[in-house]
């Protein structure tokens, strides 16, 4: 069944209209009309199965049938801290680890970042990156979409970060001594909340290592490889959902 997304779910009488973007996609993409049912999803995690009872000057009228279990979510909890990239790549990186079930996601500009686009037009990929974290979480069933945090510049979400309890990393690609897997091993299949922060194309300099260092992050290497900084965040995002999701439901398993 299809899947629709709201801001909110909040029903008069067991009924509320749909209006903008998917209340087009509902009835001119997808020519749907009175009668037929979907799977309607908001913010908050919320999930129904709604009829359409009409279709009024581009709003769907819409009656709840029967709230839906949400699906179970992630026992990992990542957050990925991404450089902003060029709005291919960035688009693709927020597309990729909404699939792989992160959390949230904090754009920042770095001292080798690129692409600095004024507020205006900021404010404007944000609502892109909002729609397709959107869009990628109706298509991998997720319960809910990542929270996008506002941008802001990298020693200020350093600042923002310091008394977060987490297993704070940096990728760093000139990293010797710690690997991803070695830094992990510890906690077996503890389940750690995790913030990976992620660099621009040109990567991080040994300035800003050293200030995530005073923030509690610790530098990591994902391997020989020297990744694109859009595969480096999906590359991150796989690996912690393989050590830590899959451990915990081998021994939910076996309990």
């Amino acid at each position: 069944m299809r899947r629709f997304f709201v801001e909110e779910i909040h029903a008069t009488d067991g009924r509320l209209t749909i209006p903008g973007r998917e209340a087009r996609h509902i009835t001119r993409v997808l020519r749907m009309g009175p009668g037929d049912r979907f799977i309607l999803l908001d913010r908050k995690g919320a999930r129904f199965q709604v009829c359409i009872e009409s279709v009024n000057q581009g709003n769907v009228a819409i009656l709840l049938e029967r709230p839906l279990p949400a699906p179970p979510s992630s026992p990992v909890s990542i957050a990925i801290g991404q450089a902003v990239l060029k709005s291919g790549a960035m688009e693709l990186m927020i597309q990729k680890t909404t699939e792989l079930g992160v959390r949230s996601i904090c754009p920042f500009i770095s001292e080798r970042t690129i692409v600095r686009p004024e507020a205006d037009k900021m404010a404007h990929r944000m609502r892109r990156w909002q729609d397709i974290a959107i869009a990628a979480s109706k298509q991998s069933d997720r319960a809910r979409p990542p929270e996008i945090m506002p941008v802001a510049p990298f020693p200020e979400l350093l600042r923002s970060l310091v008394h977060t309890q987490a297993l704070k990393l940096i990728l760093w690609e000139a990293e010797e001594s710690n690997t991803l897997k070695s830094v992990l091993r510890p906690f077996g299949s503890r389940s750690p909340t995790v913030l990976a922060l992620v660099g621009p194309e040109g990567g991080f300099t040994r300035g800003e290592i050293s200030l995530s260092a005073e923030a509690g992050f610790i530098s990591v290497s994902l391997g020989p490889q020297t990744l694109r900084a859009e595969t480096a965040a999906v590359a991150v995002a796989a690996a912690l959902q393989y050590e830590f999701a899959d451990s915990e439901r081998e021994e939910t398993a076996h309990a």
